[in-house]
């Protein structure tokens, strides 16, 4: 089974915010052939990191160990009803091709499908919806291959199901996943632009009237983009825009033109106020019908950096507003916008929404400009809202500063104590969050 180990290429993340060398790479097929990699790497006395996509903007899935690529480990591996049970590397973006023809979707979605199925979940990864939880709450059991090479299935009835959703990676490797779907259904999506203050000052109120409510504001602008997306049998007639304008707002202003305006920002900061506000013109109101990925899901290539903090629903109006002042204070050029959304409180012991009704708030740079004074900046307005990071997404916290946001750290520490005492999942980021 050595031979599963072959010499690994750099690695970096999609977002360009982190690299590593690993010292071997491994693709298993199987549940026995991960124990078999997890087995040789402890001979070698080398750390074990699975790899997804490479979408965290956080160094979580960094190692000088062993890399391991789920992606031979996908698709449909058995279907009970609405339980679908997937490969860990499945990637969201394949979903689609494997339910449609069953009747099933995802209850909910993120508004970016290119991460694993194991990888998305095991960070936070969430779409939008004051009723709706992360995609880790849509997991009834999974496949665990922990440190001496056991392999567990764990679900509802056991002790490990809240630490396992939503593990960062820290406890094991996921093989597989069954996740409650729900039948095909169709979103209408109404799109349109708005006074950004109308929009904080009745918050909440626009948080709960919709099945999924979020909102984009770019900086140096008054409006806010806000997006009410209601939910609607599948067999709802589909409304489209026609091809032309579709390419329009999909293809040529949200990547194309806007690829254009933060390279120019990136050479030209004092430019990006008045693009900004030119690109809020540009913004016109659009309302179509059509299947749930295809509204959830949006086609992002232009390289960005993103950290995002949940916070308590209600604070999000005061903390966008203080995030507002400090980039006018701090005469910050940023040209991309800020991404508002929320969640239901689930029971996932490191789930930014653990027993809290959340608000998500992301702040993002283009890739080839520094986010480091915006971001702390940010990080420090959301600490003082009790916030907790998107695991995927950059931030500075520590194991000590964690401890005081999530009330089942210790929990989950027993947890990983118990499965990996010696470390086999570590590395510098676990290092840092979790303690050593």
């Amino acid at each position: 089974m050595t031979s599963l180990l072959t010499p690994a290429p750099p690695w970096r993340n999609w977002g360009r915010s982190f690299s590593a060398q690993p010292s071997f790479a491994a693709r298993p097929s199987s549940a026995d052939e991960v124990a078999a990699v997890i087995r040789s790497a402890r001979d070698r006395s080398l750390p074990v990191k699975a790899v997804g996509s490479g979408h965290s903007f956080s160094s979580i899935a960094s190692t000088t160990g062993v890399h391991v690529d789920l992606g031979a480990l996908s698709g449909i591996v058995a279907v009970d009803g609405c339980l679908v049970t997937l490969g860990a590397g499945t990637k969201l973006h394949e979903l689609p091709a494997l339910l449609d023809p069953l009747g099933l979707a995802l209850t909910n979605m993120g508004d970016i499908d290119r991460q694993s199925l194991a990888g998305a979940t095991s960070t936070g990864t969430h779409g939008t919806g004051a009723t709706f939880g992360g995609l880790a709450t849509q997991i009834v059991a999974l496949t665990l291959v922990t440190a001496d090479g056991s392999i567990s299935r764990i679900d509802a009835s056991s002790p490990l199901f809240h630490a396992a959703r939503l593990g960062l990676g820290a406890l094991g490797i996921i093989v597989d996943l069954t996740i409650e779907c729900v039948p095909s259904f169709s979103l209408l999506a109404l799109e349109q632009p708005e006074p950004l203050d109308d929009v904080l000052d009745n918050f909440e109120a626009r948080a709960s009237a919709v099945d999924h409510f979020e909102f984009y504001w770019f900086p140096h602008t008054t409006t806010a983009l806000t997006k009410s997306n209601s939910r609607l049998p599948i067999d709802e007639p589909p409304r489209l825009q026609s091809p032309l304008a579709a390419w329009v707002d999909d293809e040529l202003l949200a990547n194309g033109v806007f690829a254009l305006t933060c390279g120019l920002g990136r050479i030209a900061p004092s430019t990006v106020p008045a693009v900004n506000r030119l690109a809020e013109k540009l913004v016109a109101q659009r309302e179509i019908v059509d299947v749930s990925h295809r509204v959830f899901v949006a086609d992002r290539r232009v390289r960005f950096r993103e950290m995002e903090f949940a916070i308590p629903r209600s604070a999000v109006p005061e903390a966008l507003r203080a995030i507002r002042a400090a980039i006018e204070s701090n005469g910050w050029r940023v040209s991309f916008p800020l991404e508002v959304r929320v969640a239901a409180s689930d029971p996932n012991w490191l789930s930014p929404a653990f027993e809290r009704e959340s608000g998500y708030i992301a702040v993002h740079r283009y890739f080839r400009e520094d986010p480091r004074e915006y971001f702390e900046s940010v990080e420090a307005i959301m600490a003082s809202f009790g916030g907790r990071p998107h695991w995927g997404k950059m931030h500075n916290l520590d194991a000590a500063a964690l401890h005081e946001v999530y009330p089942r750290f210790d929990d989950f520490l027993a947890v990983r104590n118990a499965l990996d005492p010696e470390r086999v999942f570590g590395n510098e980021y676990l290092s840092r969050v979790l303690g050593d």
